[in-house]
Order: structure tokens, then sequence, then C-alpha cells
């Protein structure tokens, strides 16, 4: 049989994979919904294969690059988990300080391709932190599966004060000019958006198809906005419209790009939610942000 290709599979199975992805279905109801389409001589462990990440192939920042300083640390998290675990990577040899970005992961904790994000942000010039919000539960275990089971157990807004202490860890870093934003992915997007509520002094935030604050909690940010949306994502985007109304109401300085054709996690270079085109313009987009904000 030849290769499988995302442009075989019917747009429910994406949205089947989403509903899994953020806990609205359990595995078992996963795998029976998905066995629906097991037709044509595929098999339901053929789709499941298809559809779960890749981590092995995807790297697109190789951990050991010679061009990084790229390790694991530790930061005090007072207000949320107490010690959180975080990836500090940023370009090998510059003597000058850097501005810095903090890197969100989604609802599964700090896995291989947000881990790659933070190597891929600290080779455009950047120190970046990729905080890992399992850490108190002993960090990522090494699936995906097992790590949205685990983040389901910790209160979400303690976890969004591990991000606003990693903002204040980096923006003190004696590596850090002290010009700091943020950007996220899924859950990750939720945070940049409430990171850019509570945190005053934050320079810029990128939410990638993230949930969106109150119409009041929108009244009190600060930082520029680059949101970023695929338009197959009707979850994330049901609450657009309000979000939007209320940046304008407030004046509020923000960009919006709605991909045509893109699955919510589009980013995401080990699905095949993956869309290289879409992912590759808003992460130029996402870049060139952070340098007119940052630097």
């Amino acid at each position: 049989m030849k290769p499988l290709k995302k442009e075989d599979l019917n747009q429910e199975v994406f949205d089947l994979y989403d509903d899994y992805a953020h806990n609205k279905i359990n595995r078992r109801q996963f795998v029976e919904k998905l066995s629906l389409f097991a037709i044509g001589g595929l098999t339901v462990s053929s789709l499941l294969s298809f559809v779960s990440p890749n981590y092995i192939d995807t790297l697109l920042v190789d951990p050991n690059d010679p061009k990084l300083d790229s390790d694991y640390i530790n930061y005090n998290s007072p207000k949320g988990g107490g010690s959180i675990k975080g990836l500090l990577s940023k370009p090998k040899g510059t003597k000058k300080k850097l501005p810095g970005v903090i890197v969100v992961h989604e609802n599964r904790g700090l896995n291989p391709y947000i881990e790659d994000v933070g190597r891929r942000t600290a080779i455009e010039g950047f120190i970046s932190l990729a905080p890992d919000a399992l850490t108190p539960l002993g960090g990522y275990p090494g699936n995906d599966d097992e790590g949205r089971a685990m983040q389901k157990k910790r209160d979400k807004n303690e976890m969004l004060e591990d991000f606003i202490a990693a903002y204040h860890y980096l923006k003190n870093h004696e590596d850090c000019d002290g010009n700091v934003g943020v950007v996220g992915f899924c859950f990750g997007g939720w945070i940049s958006n409430m990171m850019a509520v509570k945190v005053t002094t934050l320079k810029a935030a990128v939410p990638f198809y993230g949930g969106q604050p109150s119409k009041e909690e929108a009244s009190k940010i600060q930082a520029p906005l680059l949101l970023q949306f695929g338009e197959l994502d009707t979850r994330v985007n049901a609450g657009w419209p309000d979000y939007e109304a209320a940046l304008k109401k407030y004046n509020k300085d923000y960009k919006a790009y709605i991909y045509e054709g893109a699955n919510h996690g589009f980013h995401n270079n080990t699905t095949p939610r993956y869309d290289k085109d879409t992912a590759t313009l808003a992460w130029d987009r996402t870049i060139s942000f952070f340098k007119i904000n940052l630097i």
C-alpha cells in the first residue's frame, strides 16, 4: 500500500484527533471512532500511527548544535509549582546581552517539539527559556498521553504563575538585556494571552491558536500581540470575534492572521496537522515581530 498522506484523510479525522488531544474523548473512544475511517486497506493501527506525534524524525535543530548553548536549568516559582525545570538556549559565543523569549508548551508538558522550538528561537539570536509546567509532578513523562493526564492534575492559574516566574527569571538573567516576549501554542497560546494581561512589562506576545482572555482582562493588555489561528480550528476560533472586539475597543496593538485551510496545531511538525508552508510563514512572522519589538 502506498504511504499515507494527510491529503488522504477526511477532515473529521483531524477533528477527532483534536478532541482526543484536548481531553474531550478518552483513548478508547478515540480508537473506536477512528475505526470508522479504517477503510480501503487502511487499518486502525496505521491510522493511529500516522496521526500520532513523531518526535524522532522531526527535530529542526540538533540538540547538540555547535552554534548553541542549550541546557536545563531550574528557577523558582513561589506562586506556582515551586522549583520549575526549563530548557535555556542561546547562541554560543555571544558577548552582548540578548533579548529573551519564553516558549510555552501545549497541554502535555515540555515535549521534544517544544524544546526544538526553544532552540529554533535561540538560533534566531534570542535567549529562550522553555519551562516544563509538569516539573512538580516529575516532569514531562516521555509520551504525550501521560503528559496530558499529568497536566490535567495541575491548576492552570498556578501554571500561569510558573510562566510569569520564568519571565522574571529570564528578564534578570545575566545574558538577557531585559526585553522579553512570549510565544505559546494551544495551552501555551492561552498562557501567552494571559501573560500579556498580567505582566505589564512584557514586550511582545505571540499566541498560536490560544484561548482568549475576557473582555475585562483584555483591557489590561500592554504588550503588542501577534495572534495566529488555523481556519479549520473552529473550537478556538469561536472566541476570537469577542476578543478582537475587546482589543479594538481598548485600542490595543495587535495583528491577527487566520491561515486558510490550516488546522489547530498547524505549527507542530510532529503530526499530520502540520502545514509546512503555513508554519514557515507564521514562524517567519513571529521572529520578525520579536525583532521589531524586542531588539
